[in-house]
């Protein structure tokens, strides 16, 4: 089973596992809006970047971190994180894709990253998959790594209660 672990947001990372075998880990495709280098999602793109990663495979879970308002973020922000975040929902119906959702603090309790620092999900991704360091060397890979926690946390709780 294919199972495509999504960081949401515009800053997001989406992960695509097999057999807990790493197979494409992407940033979240943006294009600017308007005139003051705003950023919004590349829709079209992520549908394409997600048709290709599942082929012709039928058995296609997707998984998306359950986030919601954080108290200080401001409205705007909050606005473009919903958009997104539906946008996700959205492509997954039209592409007729089960999609599941999970809270940070379960996948982050399952590897043992409550109250760690924001990058300790890189080190450990790392740890799990050496032959990737290099592809989430910089800080900002940290979503990367999360997508493929998210990806692995289903992968290792939902699956093996499944056999």
């Amino acid at each position: 089973m294919k199972i495509i672990g999504i960081d949401p947001g515009l800053s997001g990372a989406i992960a695509i596992l097999e057999n807990n075998k790493v197979l494409n880990i992407f940033d979240m495709p943006v294009m600017s809006e308007g005139k003051k280098n705003k950023r919004q999602l590349n829709s079209a793109l992520l549908v394409n970047l997600i048709k290709e990663s599942i082929g012709n495979s039928s058995e296609i879970s997707v998984v998306v971190e359950q986030v919601n308002a954080m108290p200080g973020q401001g409205v705007t922000s909050m606005f473009n994180f919903g958009q997104t975040f539906g946008a996700i929902k959205g492509i997954c119906a039209a592409l007729e894709l089960p999609i599941f959702f999970v809270r940070p603090s379960k996948w982050k309790k399952h590897f043992e990253l409550i109250n760690s620092s924001k990058d300790s999900s890189r080190t450990k991704v790392i740890e799990m998959y050496p032959n990737l360091s290099n592809q989430l060397a910089k800080k900002k890979d940290v979503n990367k790594s999360d997508a493929i926690l998210i990806a692995r946390f289903f992968s290792e709780t939902r699956l093996t209660k499944e056999n």
